[in-house]
């Protein structure tokens, strides 16, 4: 037994050493090592006992960020294959976690936590995604160009009708009704979204539903989906597209905006830890996966990948998170505040590594005739 334990802590030192991260080491990315069981919760939880331990206050790093970013450039994640995960793996590839009824599990347990939370970690229109970040210094720039770049690349002209699928606190459809005077419908799984949408834009001409995806019906101009086809998953993806589709008129365009990931590693399985602590029934999507999806639904008029820009809002979020904990702290105890801190920048590192990508899709029921012209 002892043998073991000394060859196990030597195969994780090892590991670590191969993405230059020491223990109890001196720099930024190094870890500090508080209890010796985190060597062992590694080695059977992977990823999932490495964060459990982190909020347990079993191990730190004065730059998470930075420690994730070496530890997936190096591949870690993909070299620590423990078996008491293979039911995660399995339960993720053969059920439809993302099904009609485990759909609104996610608004409960993510979006639900309050309204007051949000709106002091994001920017001033509590835009939940990422920010475009050319020529932008600050989050709240950074997202009045995302959604001013989605406007553009959907062509808005006044007076359209707008679908709106995961449609959050209304950041996308307050922009566009303001800025192009159209309509908006949107749908989300979160009361809290819901109510404080209807409230902040009662002004104008927007409709917020409390509603699943799979039961919108209409005629729209416009679709758009930003940050909500991480919620789909692979068995739903399909239907997604065929919902988006139903709605669209003949000669409309549809933007899609979601995080994806380089490769299908175990068809279906999303990061433990995320799944468990975070987004709960959450799968990002790969390529492939995305467009077998939209065969002879759309065609594909533009794809754009500005995963690099995650990264700013993620550490943006964090700064805004942090400098706003004092007023949170009497209802949400110090094991949250590790856990959300793991999270931001554990998530901040994956896209510093690329391992993650931001794209969004441009998409036609029957392709732009002459062509379609990117925004620039």
């Amino acid at each position: 037994m002892v043998n073991s334990v000394v060859s196990g802590n030597r195969f994780i030192a090892e590991l670590l050493d191969s993405a230059d991260i020491r223990v109890d080491g001196d720099r930024p990315w190094d870890i500090r090592l508080y209890s010796e069981r985190l060597f062992d919760r590694v080695l059977a939880r992977g990823s999932l006992g490495l964060g459990e331990a982190y909020i347990d206050g079993e191990w730190d790093s004065e730059q998470l960020d930075a420690f994730f970013c070496r530890a997936l450039s190096a591949d870690l994640d993909e070299k620590l294959k423990p078996w008491r995960l293979l039911g995660h793996k399995l339960r993720s590839r053969l059920l439809n976690r993302q099904s009609r009824r485990r759909a609104w599990q996610v608004g409960q347990r993510h979006y639900d936590l309050g309204n007051d939370f949000y709106r002091a970690m994001l920017d001033p229109r509590m835009t939940y995604s990422c920010g475009y970040w050319p020529g932008a210094d600050n989050l709240a720039a950074a997202q009045e160009a995302k959604l001013d770049l989605i406007c553009r690349k959907l062509h808005l002209e006044p007076g359209m009708r707008v679908l709106d699928i995961g449609c959050g606190w209304g950041s996308f459809m307050g922009y566009a009704a303001q800025k192009y005077s159209v309509q908006c419908t949107g749908v989300t799984v979160s009361r809290e979204q819901v109510a404080l949408a209807r409230e902040r834009y009662a002004h104008l001409p927007l409709e917020f539903l409390l509603l699943d995806y799979r039961n919108l019906e209409g005629d729209y101009d416009r679709v758009v989906s930003v940050g909500m086809f991480e919620h789909v998953g692979h068995r739903n993806h399909r239907t997604f597209m065929a919902v988006a589709r139903r709605c669209l008129r003949d000669d409309g365009l549809a933007l899609l905006h979601t995080i994806g990931k380089n490769r299908v590693v175990g068809a279906g399985a999303t990061d433990p830890w995320i799944d468990r602590y975070i987004f709960t029934n959450g799968e990002i999507p790969a390529l492939g996966q995305v467009t077998d999806s939209l065969e002879g639904l759309f065609t594909v008029e533009d794809l754009h990948n500005f995963g690099a820009d995650y990264d700013p809002t993620l550490m943006a979020w964090y700064s805004n998170f942090e400098a706003a904990w004092p007023r949170f702290r009497d209802t949400l105890d110090e094991r949250f505040r590790r856990m959300w801190r793991y999270y931001l920048l554990s998530c901040a590192g994956a896209f510093r590594a690329r391992k993650l990508q931001l794209w969004q899709w441009v998409l036609s029921p029957q392709g732009v005739a002459g062509g379609y012209r990117r925004a620039s």
